[in-house]
């Protein structure tokens, strides 16, 4: 029951920001509108990416975002929370490295998300990265910010905690003794 209520509520929700949008941008079609729906090609990313990117740029240190290759991570992964990597260099490149260091920077990246516990990884012949999964990361923020001193930490940590009250998540009540 509760299920049908919340698809009525987002229904409700999503009539009233097409008006909206209607109302504002009159003579735009659906057409000029890269609406999910209509189009193939999208993947799941959470609401609170955003936030997610800013403070695993901060647990990574000044000099070594990893914001982009997180990004491109999201973009590759299904629902099954794994991506299979054949080709490091488009990789490296979808994330914004490219030239003679291009892959040598992205796998240095990547073993930097692993260290701080955002994905885990298996080798294949196409090199050390070649399977990944992708764990939730507010159960990992949650244990960095816990065990750790992070620079900035009432704002980031605070923001992130806000936007998913905002957004009805409940990532904080199943978190796993291993991620603690």
């Amino acid at each position: 029951m509760a299920e049908l209520d919340n698809k009525k509520q987002s229904k409700s929700l999503s009539s009233r920001r097409k008006r909206l949008r209607e109302h504002l941008w009159p003579d735009i079609s659906d057409n000029r509108l890269w609406l999910r729906s209509q189009r193939v090609g999208f993947t799941t990313i959470p609401r609170t990416m955003g936030l997610i990117s800013r403070i695993i740029d901060q647990l990574s240190g000044k000099g070594f975002p990893l914001a982009s290759t997180y990004l491109t991570l999201w973009c590759w992964v299904f629902d099954e929370a794994f991506v299979e990597i054949r080709n490091p260099k488009e990789f490296a490149y979808e994330s914004g490295f490219s030239g003679p260091r291009g892959e040598a920077t992205w796998r240095s990246r990547m073993r930097r998300l692993e260290e701080l516990g955002f994905i885990m990884s298996k080798s294949g012949i196409a090199g050390d990265f070649q399977y990944v999964l992708i764990l939730n990361p507010i159960h990992v923020i949650e244990k960095h910010f816990k065990n750790t001193k992070i620079p900035d930490k009432n704002q980031s940590y605070n923001a992130l905690m806000s936007r998913l009250m905002q957004v009805g998540a409940d990532d904080l009540d199943d978190i796993p003794d291993t991620a603690k």
